[in-house]
């Protein structure tokens, strides 16, 4: 790292200091309106969203039919013109069939076309209607705006004086507290969406992007209000979100150490398996050395017109790549999950287990738990009427806590730059909710 003059040393610290408040601000600082919890960035998409109003279907058919046609015609061609159209357009055979697939849905919806268990309310309506509209306007306002959090210092700045707790709590860089932060408190779509871009950068390694992702990703806290209104647990609402966060974090500790995520490859996505140096000189304690980096990387930042320039790309990313995706993952789980009984089947083996750990309506419980792997909506809807108030808080806090699930985080995830398989997702999915599930229930046990 080159020393800086002193002129350089302060514009690198103002820029540093200033982006940094303001990404913050927007990513991490919980707001008030109406009675309701939020974030200014989910404020901004939920204003766009509303403002575009009636006519978000025909903006989303418009993004999701550029992303097939763009990638047909780079994908058969091999003609893309830049690195990134090659990048978000040229890809294996796996995902253009996904892609199309994801497209075929959205027509059917969007022109209402009869097409038995695609265009139902439970189906691809719920990932079309509901779902993509918020990722449509949060990734726009995320995308825009995460090289705030990324680009000016704040990432150098965390990463020294939390390396000491990250790296043997969760087997993550210092610099991750940052994202998990912002996982937590606001999104868990964003968290994936800065893990994939650390990750194509080179600032973390395979497995920890995708620990990361599957780990942090915890829907926002107002969403977490919806879920214990509908299992109606409101009245226990500080112990059902504290039950999650607990869980989360147990879950986050122990799974990074075991299979699958101990044997994701841990090198870069250049091919590099040598770790980025968190070690602090002599000299420089954890404070000074992180705010010297931090200086540095501010100084070194991208002026506006290429901060613009970036965050377009990172916009254009998530709208072709994910999108598509995710109405194509999306409605084929929520079609499994309507439509066949194979989550049924699947949580047969949880009746015998949830009887010897005393939660009541064990056969009704068992059918949720896998469910949620499809969307983390529905175990809340099939648990809603049963009578016991212990066994709907189990569940509730279990569906939020799992995390994974392909209507949203899943689909977003396999649509990103983080090289995870869908039977490796489901395989992570399956061990968390084995680690989580014994947790939650003896929480449950505490106040019923």
């Amino acid at each position: 790292m080159e020393k800086l003059t002193q002129k350089q040393h302060t514009i690198g610290m103002w820029k540093f200091i200033l982006t940094s408040i303001l990404g913050l601000f927007l990513f991490v600082t919980p707001l008030t309106v109406d009675g309701e919890a939020t974030l200014p960035v989910a404020l901004l998409a939920g204003w766009l969203k509303e403002t575009i109003g009636k006519g978000m279907p025909t903006v989303l058919i418009i993004i999701i039919t550029i992303s097939m046609l763009m990638t047909l015609y780079c994908s058969i061609l091999k003609n893309a013109k830049t690195s990134f159209m090659k990048n978000l357009f040229e890809v294996n055979i796996i995902w253009l069939i996904i892609r199309l697939l994801g497209t075929f849905f959205a027509i059917v919806v969007y022109f209402k076309l009869p097409v038995p268990f695609v265009n139902t309310e439970a189906t691809g309506g719920l990932i079309y209607n509901d779902l993509l509209p918020t990722l449509v306007t949060v990734f726009l306002f995320a995308g825009l705006f995460l090289p705030l959090l990324m680009d000016y210092g704040l990432f150098e700045f965390i990463g020294p004086m939390f390396s000491r707790v990250m790296r043997p709590l969760f087997t993550l860089p210092g610099r991750s507290a940052v994202e998990n932060l912002a996982s937590f408190v606001g999104d868990g779509t964003v968290g994936v969406m800065m893990a994939s871009k650390q990750y194509a950068e080179g600032f973390y390694t395979r497995r920890e992007a995708t620990i990361i992702a599957t780990s942090f990703s915890v829907v926002s806290i107002t969403f977490a209000i919806v879920i214990a209104k509908q299992v109606e647990v409101m009245n226990h609402f500080f112990f059902f979100y504290f039950t999650v966060i607990a869980s989360c974090l147990i879950a986050a500790m122990i799974t990074p150490r075991i299979w699958p995520l101990s044997s994701i490859p841990d090198t870069y996505s250049n091919g590099s398996a040598e770790k980025l140096k968190e070690d602090i000189p002599a000299g420089y304690n954890a404070l000074s050395y992180g705010f010297e980096n931090a200086v540095y990387r501010g100084y070194r930042g991208r002026n506006f017109s290429d901060f613009l320039g970036l965050g377009f790309r990172t916009v254009m990313d998530m709208w072709f790549a994910v999108l598509p995706v995710v109405m194509a993952i999306g409605t084929i789980a929520t079609m499994l999950a309507e439509f066949t009984p194979l989550f049924k089947i699947l949580g047969a083996p949880f009746v015998p287990i949830l009887n010897f750990l005393q939660v009541p309506h064990a056969a009704e419980a068992s059918q949720t738990i896998l469910i949620g792997f499809a969307d983390m909506f529905l175990p809340a809807i099939l648990i809603q009427d049963v009578p016991s108030e212990m066994t709907r808080f189990v569940i509730g806090a279990l569906s939020i806590s799992q995390l994974i699930y392909l209507s949203e985080v899943g689909g977003v995830i396999l649509g990103s730059k983080i090289p995870v398989s869908l039977p490796k997702l489901f395989a992570i999915f399956l061990i968390r909710t084995a680690i989580i599930l014994p947790i939650i229930i003896a929480m449950a046990h505490l106040i019923y």
